[in-house]
């Protein structure tokens, strides 16, 4: 319920030097006096004794800090005490919590569900805030960061903004013909519809940029059996993640290696060497890796050093502009030197490595970092980071083209409130009173 006071351990669990407990809701204040605390100026830390409610015994000697309400995360009275990081200690506090009436713990997310609900922030901001609490590299935590700063939800409130305006016009011209409007004014709100579905669609043909960095990148090191693909991925990895065998068809299985590559969370993947095989599971083997490859980022297509200059035409039919051509093995090559790979007539640069002594990694490193950026790299663009956005805007299109095709402009009017409704759900607000607002207001209906 709202009118329930919760706290809850806003950092880290497990022993540390400090620990803080978030207290949000009616009775916070209350529960800072039950504990002996005074409440403090707003927003200053100040040093507090806190006693048990019961007995008075000292639970800790640490902060406070006071945010009352509407100027605060939840946009309720909040407290924030920040306490010495042992498990007795934070047990005591949060124990002598529960004993005070209208206090509870926090069910998961509800912090947050109540700053949403108290409008200190919409969805897509939730939905940031979650990302870079899980952000794992720093382009996560730079798109997270973007997004909790309202890039996407200005964005799609402009959007939304301008659709309403000429959904409200259209209506104007439905319900009010006999009123003195502009004469151009439906060939304005059909001009807007246009460019607005162009703006989206463009903003949609992003190639999921925004859900693959969220979600972490893919690389697949495809190659024939014995290229040096396990040795590769151990070199990367800088583990022994793989087992490396002279036995062709040793990897049967995908193996994932999770890492940061230029600030990018990726996912290295093993697959079995590309061959035809008889064998049951390695056949399963090399149809995941095909499959792998495919589905793949980018790939590293690894030919085997030992038997430069020919190569795996298997492994070569893969090598396009979302692979890195590699030779393995140039321990034992005469001279290691970067030459070029024809492939299909396309000249594209090739390197020469060595997982063994570490010979041509950094260079393979510093050309794996380069292609990501240059796919990848967000600048400060805004992005869609999740499924449920890219569908709110791909049913908004349909209902835009639909709209331009009906031949009753109530029909059509219909189509542009179900394309205004899809981009309010992005960030949760809908409220078709705003329609209204502006036919009155704009056209001064009934003065």
């Amino acid at each position: 319920m709202s009118s329930d006071t919760i706290y809850a351990l806003a950092s880290g669990p497990g022993r540390a030097g400090i620990a803080v407990i978030r207290v949000s809701g009616p009775k916070t204040e209350k529960a800072l006096q039950r504990l002996g605390v005074k409440t403090p100026k707003p927003r200053l830390a100040m040093r507090a004794k806190f006693m048990d409610p019961t007995t008075k015994d000292l639970l800790d000697d640490g902060l406070v800090l006071w945010f009352p309400a509407p100027h605060s995360f939840t946009g309720e009275d909040v407290a924030e005490l920040h306490i010495h990081g042992g498990r007795a200690v934070i047990d005591s506090i949060m124990s002598a919590l529960s004993s005070i009436g209208g206090v509870r713990p926090a069910e998961a997310g509800e912090f947050t569900r109540r700053a949403f609900t108290n409008d200190k922030m919409d969805i897509t901001q939730a939905e940031a805030l979650a990302d870079l609490v899980d952000a794992e590299s720093r382009a996560q935590a730079k798109q997270a960061l973007q997004q909790m700063g309202g890039a996407l939800k200005e964005l799609t409130d402009d959007w939304r903004h301008r659709l309403v305006q000429a959904l409200a016009h259209l209506e104007a011209v439905i319900d009010f013909p006999d009123e003195d409007l502009p004469p151009d004014v439906a060939d304005k709100v059909w001009g807007e519809v246009r460019d607005l579905e162009a703006r989206i669609k463009t903003f949609l043909d992003d190639k999921h940029r925004g859900e693959r960095i969220r979600d972490g990148l893919s690389i697949a090191i495809v190659g024939a059996p014995n290229a040096g693909k396990s040795s590769l991925l151990n070199a990367l990895a800088k583990r022994d993640a793989a087992i490396v065998s002279a036995t062709p068809g040793t990897t049967r299985d995908i193996i994932d290696v999770h890492m940061d590559i230029g600030g990018y969370a990726v996912t290295v993947a093993d697959t079995a060497g590309l061959r035809v095989t008889s064998d049951a599971i390695e056949k399963e083997g090399v149809k995941r890796a095909q499959a792998r490859a495919e589905q793949a980022d980018i790939r590293i297509a690894l030919f085997d050093g030992a038997a430069y200059p020919d190569r795996d035409k298997t492994t070569q039919k893969l090598v396009d502009d979302n692979t890195i051509a590699v030779f393995s093995k140039a321990d034992v090559l005469d001279q290691a030197r970067e030459i070029e790979l024809d492939v299909a007539n396309d000249m594209r640069p090739t390197h020469f490595i060595s997982s063994q002594t570490g010979f041509g990694m950094t260079a393979l490193l510093q050309r794996l970092e380069s292609l990501i950026k240059q796919k990848f790299d967000l600048g400060s663009s805004v992005s869609l980071t999740r499924a449920r956005h890219r569908k709110a805007l791909e049913e908004c299109v349909d209902a835009l083209a639909r709209a331009q095709k009906v031949d009753l402009p109530e029909l059509a009017a219909e189509d542009l409130r179900l394309a205004a409704k899809a981009l309010g759900r992005i960030t949760g607000r809908v409220d078709v009173e705003e329609i209204l607002d502006v036919v009155f207001r704009e056209f001064c209906i009934g003065k």
